[in-house]
């Protein structure tokens, strides 16, 4: 009998900290090792599972994570680039799963990922749900299909209090259109229009972002040609789809050699190596 795999939770007082204690409560293979937040947080010291909302996990919340990661097979992580960075730097040290759904990243801080996935297990996305995956999918197939003769346009809305953007998943969404057209993200998007800004340039990405509410999460590929319109949109409505994401990602990715995968991996939707 293969023993459940032992997982820690960053940020576990917040609010997909607290979904992703709940849906390793109730997810077979999983179970929860070590819930663990910053320094200062209220919740020091209380159980993960009530707090959560779920039954006694009997794993209290701490702000050492070297303490819970030489116990575990794997860290699930919605942080900050910055502590991202930190557990990914433990998981290789430790050679155990890195899933990490954090945003906002830089191209020094990816670079510090890659180096990290030489000795650790990392599945790294700007979105872990199944449905987003597949727009990404068909957003690429889109773009190389149609190519610069069809005008593509990548709108996203969050919640009020986002606090980076594009959003990750747009940007995702944005490598896969590239992908498509053969270019490179980084040199042909767009930006934030604003003033005069002269004629749109073919083969260019752009970039749209909405925030107010307490949207979870909408995103639309718009390819615009000469008399006709392509929408591919996705609208998530409960953060559950994207800590359901995660731990399936972990469970995939124990027993698998070092490397950075992603979910298009998981998922099925690219191979591998």
């Amino acid at each position: 009998m293969t023993a459940d795999m032992r997982l820690v939770v960053v940020g576990a007082a917040g609010r997909m900290g607290r979904t992703l204690v709940r849906v390793i409560d109730e997810s077979a293979g999983a179970v929860l090792s070590g819930a663990l937040e910053r320094p200062g947080s209220a919740a020091l010291g209380e159980d993960a599972g009530l707090l959560a909302g779920v039954r006694r996990a009997d794993v209290p919340v701490t702000a050492d994570a070297l303490s819970l990661i030489v116990n575990a097979d794997g860290i699930l992580d919605f942080s900050t680039p910055e502590t991202s960075v930190a557990l990914a730097g433990l998981a290789a040290q430790a050679r155990i799963v890195h899933i990490i759904g954090t945003t906002g990243m830089t191209a020094g801080d990816l670079a510090k990922i890659a180096t990290a996935a030489r000795h650790a297990t990392i599945v790294r996305s700007g979105n872990m749900s199944l449905g987003v995956n597949l727009l990404a999918g068909l957003a690429r197939q889109a773009a190389k299909a149609l190519g610069e003769s069809f005008d593509i346009e990548i709108v996203e809305m969050h919640h009020r209090m986002k606090v980076d953007a594009p959003s990750g998943t747009a940007l995702l969404l944005g490598e896969a259109a590239a992908e498509g057209l053969g270019v490179s993200l980084e040199t042909h998007s767009l930006r934030g229009r604003d003033g005069v800004t002269g004629a749109r340039q073919a083969g260019t990405i752009g970039f749209a972002s909405l925030r107010g509410g307490t949207v979870v999460g909408d995103h639309s590929v718009i390819l615009a040609g000469d008399g006709e319109r392509i929408e591919l949109t996705h609208r998530a409505e409960d953060r559950a789809i994207f800590a359901r994401g995660a731990v399936k990602a972990a469970l995939w990715a124990k027993g698998r050699k070092p490397g950075l995968y992603s979910m298009a991996h998981v998922l099925g939707l690219e191979p591998i190596g």
